[in-house]
């Protein structure tokens, strides 16, 4: 039976596709055939034919067997903005059919399935279908990146009550430094760890941007997916 993790932030920009590419190569770590996938992405570029995100190429590079870029990514949305809008844009409407049948086709290959969000847990993935209604269908446990930056207490808390309230599984969090002179660091992530209810599966450390890929790969060895698996 596949095992599956919903990956979502804090907010935007918190380092969910070098934490999502991190656990791919943790879980493919352990001996487990683990694919990646970002049901929407916004902000693509044209190449070969076709809209492509930086995001889920990471992604479909981490992952063992790679799938292909259609079912990795069913839709692939120009303008780098909310999804919803970046839909209205392209003229689509994101349905939540085409995405389960996209995941069903990836999770025959695979034992374990990391799908990552888009920005927070609350942004819908299209007009009228929120991200916990895809995590729901999926069967997905949620992993929730947490920008280790001042305000982040509220961010995850607020978002950990979401999870839970939304009918998913918080099955644990990943903080990300993304401000690397954060004043007070082992101190909020002391308090991170007695607020959440859920293990801390690592704590990554500052990535230069681009470096995505690269750098999630490195980030694997911080990652523990043991609580995941048992």
């Amino acid at each position: 039976m596949t095992r599956a993790w919903f990956v979502t932030g804090t907010d935007t920009g918190v380092g969910k596709t070098v934490a999502s590419v991190a656990l791919l190569h943790a879980l493919r770590g352990r001996g487990l055939r683990a694919v990646g996938m970002k049901p929407v992405a916004s902000g693509c570029d044209w190449s070969d034919g076709g809209w492509h995100n930086e995001d889920a190429l990471a992604l479909i590079a981490a992952s063992d067997p790679p799938p292909t870029y259609g079912d990795a990514n069913p839709y692939a949305l120009e303008h780098a903005t909310a999804p919803q809008l970046a839909a209205r844009d392209a003229g689509v409407s994101v349905a939540l059919p085409v995405l389960r049948s996209a995941y069903a086709r990836l999770a025959a290959t695979a034992q374990a399935m990391v799908v990552e969000g888009a920005g927070g847990w609350l942004a819908p993935m299209g007009d009228g279908l929120d991200q916990s209604a895809f995590a729901r269908a999926i069967g997905a446990d949620v992993v929730l990146v947490v920008g280790l930056r001042l305000g982040c207490l509220s961010h995850a808390r607020l978002s950990a009550r979401a999870i839970e309230a939304d009918g998913c599984r918080f099955a644990g969090w990943i903080g990300n430094t993304i401000e690397p002179d954060f004043d007070r660091f082992d101190d909020y992530l002391g308090l991170l760890r007695e607020a959440l209810p859920a293990p801390c599966l690592g704590v990554l450390p500052h990535l230069p941007s681009p470096g995505v890929a690269s750098g999630g790969a490195t980030a694997a060895a911080r990652i523990d997916v043991s609580s995941l698996l048992s």
